[in-house]
């Protein structure tokens, strides 16, 4: 198992008291697949540096996880779906 950064940016519209379980929504896919939820940073309301869809900001939160690639690559194909989910970033954090 490796340990991985994923970078998501959360459609604004979104209200911010929904995003914790829009999020456990998607991690339980990591907890299923035998991997762990090392932190959840969920930073708010950001300006990004470019519009997505006609919209200047979005809703940041940064995870960290320990899990097998297949699970990792799982998640990302589930949060591309999600379209209240506007970015992920995924990034293997140990070499």
């Amino acid at each position: 198992m490796r340990k991985y950064e994923i970078m998501v940016i959360i459609d604004p519209d979104v209200d911010e008291r929904q995003v914790p379980a829009l999020l456990e929504k998607h991690l339980k896919v990591i907890t299923d697949g035998d991997g762990t939820v090392d932190s959840q940073d969920i930073w708010g309301k950001r300006r990004m540096a470019y519009e997505i869809n006609k919209k200047p900001e979005g809703i940041y939160a940064v995870l960290n996880v320990t899990a097998p690639s297949a699970v990792v690559s799982e998640l990302d194909r589930l949060m591309t779906i999600d379209e209240r989910i506007v970015r992920t970033k995924v990034m293997r954090t140990d070499k």
